[in-house]
């Protein structure tokens, strides 16, 4: 099924150069996860030499990103038998650089979005790689402020394709039917005002699914049609705390379908259902551990192939033993033990695929697998140069909170012998979670002697519908903040962590939970670095872009009622609680950021900053929510590293600001 949904230093100190750590100099080499020698910062953050390879649906052509001479992340196409050599850019971005693409059913045009700057107002654009003339490429969703948002294709329709945009309504998304080739847009379906999702099903092409949000208390309904000139009726309603929605329709003109649901259950299982009245009719896949994740779907019978689930690790259950059979045979030629076999894209008979193979401590190897000759043939690697370092592996781990609560965590050492100072890398949404694999950020601590600990607090999705709503109204002072308290105490009794050596790292809520460190357990950490990081709940609820509206509720249900009481938003925003910082603080924001504001960066650093507390600001004005040009990402993260290094005592390559750098430093030029 096609589904659609809506739902991220100053000038002191940068020519200082700074000593390497005594704990960590004084290391025998045998003991150094890392390579002796400083991994430069470019080959870690710049961009892949390659990156996301594509078949298109014939075979024909292999499509993948790589920077341009500019280094700006392009297309790059080349006929799929022939060597890498040959391969020829075919798009044109000058500025942020191109993160997805994807092939039509044409095999002949590759579609892909493009935001300005980091707006996030994506428009879908198309362009012909067999076209001599070497044309730019056309915008299909064309306007100012205009948001298209994802995409669906149909082999059976090989000529259009359904996109979303909120070209008619700012606040939601209407869909529209396109003919790519040629431009033509027609409105298909209008949005009521209250969909917060679309899907279509297959044999057809028609608009028969909406994902409702009620906006009184927050429920989900998934509703469905028979034909798209017929009413909707409701499926299933997921009250507020239930999780689920419809997977795909079965081969069967309608009569029953694949759904997710948690109702009755703690995670979301797999179930077929009766479509008329929703009646489930088989539980096909469920974990107790966590919830169900990708399902493989033969895309002509519609039977379930697979299904993949994450506790820790990804796993997967087969019910196609063909299927089974070639990730058997993968996971056998695997360039490294333990890597995990990924999937990226397969020829419309499947007879050819391109897989990836992903480990913590390298960089992911992409191959081509014969399916029927069951062989393996190299592609490239995503950064080569990173083949030259030895890199920390990951090791996933489990915490008990202090309510005996157990959290999934991932753990980076940079030695293997005694405490180093540690960096608690949270991660963002919260409504997310973090996984095992390769992390360069990871990577970069642990090159610089400090130890890196993610975890997946209360909050994090993936872990059924318990875990996730114990993070409801825990925000700052609550649980969710005490759970990465709890993680650090971990590692300090674990004898990881250096307890006098601490700092809290994160980018958008990642960056909130630093804020929230510094302020609610001002004792605990060394320093903070804040990227995209909210300081005002309440500001930051009410600056949310238009077509967050719909999601707005449930938000407040999971945060708190920020809007109505102003002594809770006082309670759990880092700006009231300044004066309690005692750690000095890096802040890094993007002035085009249409989630998190610059404004919440610009009212903490500023009362800071009055209040004599140590703050550094960097300001990017060609970035959004979070820095997407490998100039800005070097840039920052150099400053980031000295920051460290001053306040941990870790390794420093030297800082040379980059040439196409954009700093700027609000807290100077005020």
């Amino acid at each position: 099924m096609n589904h659609l949904s809506s739902v991220f230093l100053l000038h002191s100190l940068l020519s200082l150069v700074l000593p390497l750590a005594t704990a960590f100099s004084a290391s025998p080499p045998s003991s150094m996860t890392s390579s002796p020698q400083l991994i430069p910062r470019e080959v870690l953050f710049g961009n892949p030499k390659y990156a996301s390879p594509r078949l298109s649906p014939d075979g024909k052509y292999l499509s993948y990103l790589a920077p341009s001479e500019e280094n700006v992340l392009n297309v790059f196409v080349k006929k799929t038998i022939d060597p890498l050599e040959t391969a020829r850019q075919v798009t044109n971005d000058k500025s942020r650089g191109i993160r997805n693409a994807r092939w039509a059913e044409d095999s002949k045009t590759l579609l892909y979005l493009q935001d300005f700057e980091g707006n996030e107002n994506f428009h879908l654009y198309a362009i012909n790689v067999e076209d001599e003339n070497k044309s730019e490429a056309r915008d299909l969703t064309p306007g100012d402020k205009v948001k298209a948002s994802s995409l669906m294709t149909n082999k059976r329709f090989p000529d259009e394709i359904l996109i979303g945009t909120n070209e008619r309504n700012e606040k939601c998304f209407d869909m529209y039917r396109c003919n790519y080739k040629t431009g033509e847009k027609t409105l298909d379906t209008e949005n009521p005002g209250d969909v917060v999702g679309w899907g279509a099903e297959d044999f057809s092409f028609q608009i028969k699914e909406a994902v409702v949000r009620n906006q009184k208390d927050s429920s989900t309904t998934v509703r469905i049609r028979d034909d798209s000139n017929d009413e909707w009726r409701d499926l299933i309603t997921f009250p507020y705390g239930e999780e689920g929605g419809l997977v795909d329709w079965c081969a069967d003109d309608g009569k029953t379908g694949y759904i997710k649901s948690s109702l009755g259950r703690e995670t979301t299982a797999l179930l077929k259902v009766d479509l008329k009245t929703g009646e489930t009719l088989e539980e096909l896949f469920y974990s107790d551990k966590c919830n169900c994740g990708g399902v493989t779907i033969d895309e002509d019978t519609k039977e379930i192939r697979a299904v993949t689930y994450n506790y820790a690790r990804t796993e997967r259950k087969f019910w196609d033993k063909e299927l089974e059979q070639d990730y058997k045979v993968l996971e056998s030629l695997a360039p490294d033990e333990g890597a995990e076999v990924v999937c990226l894209s397969r020829t419309k008979d499947e007879t050819l695929w391109i897989v990836g193979f992903v480990r913590s401590d390298g960089p992911t190897e992409y191959f081509t697998y014969d399916q029927v000759k069951k062989t393996t043939s190299p592609l490239f690697v995503s950064k080569p140069d990173l083949l030259d370092y030895k890199l920390a592996p990951m090791q996933d781990v489990r915490i008990q909170s202090r309510d005996g609560l157990e959290l999934v965590a991932y753990l980076t050492k940079a030695k293997t012998d005694g405490p180093t100072p540690l960096v608690l890398l949270v991660h963002g949404g919260p409504w997310a979670r973090d996984s095992w694999g390769f992390n360069p950020q990871a990577q970069w601590f642990a090159n610089r002697g400090y130890a890196t600990l993610q975890v997946n607090y209360r909050g994090s999705t993936g872990y059924g519908k318990s875990f996730l709503h114990k993070g409801d109204k825990q925000w700052g002072v609550g649980d969710m903040q005490h759970d990465l308290s709890d993680a650090v105490q971990w590692a300090i009794d674990q004898g990881i962590a250096d307890a006098d050596n601490i700092c809290i790292y994160g980018g958008s809520y990642g960056g909130y939970a630093c804020l929230a460190g510094l302020c609610f357990t001002p004792d605990l950490y060394k320093c903070g670095v804040d990227i995209v990081g909210p300081s005002n709940i309440k500001t930051l609820l009410d600056s949310i872009p238009p077509y967050w509206g719909p999601l707005r509720n449930g938000m407040l249900l999971k945060i708190g009622d920020v809007d109505n009481d102003e002594e809770f938003n006082k309670k759990i925003s880092p700006l009231f609680h300044v004066n309690n910082i005692k750690a000095p603080l890096l802040i890094g924001q993007g002035a085009n950021d249409p989630r998190v504001k610059q404004a919440e960066a610009d009212q903490i650093a500023f009362s800071m900053e009055e209040k004599g507390i140590p703050v550094e600001y960097i300001l990017y004005p060609d970035e959004g929510h979070g820095f997407a040009r490998p100039d800005n990402r070097i840039d920052f993260n150099g400053r980031a590293e000295q920051f460290l290094a001053q306040h941990l005592g870790g390794r420093a390559e030297e800082f040379v600001k980059p040439e196409g750098s954009t700093a700027q430093f609000p807290l100077l030029e005020k």
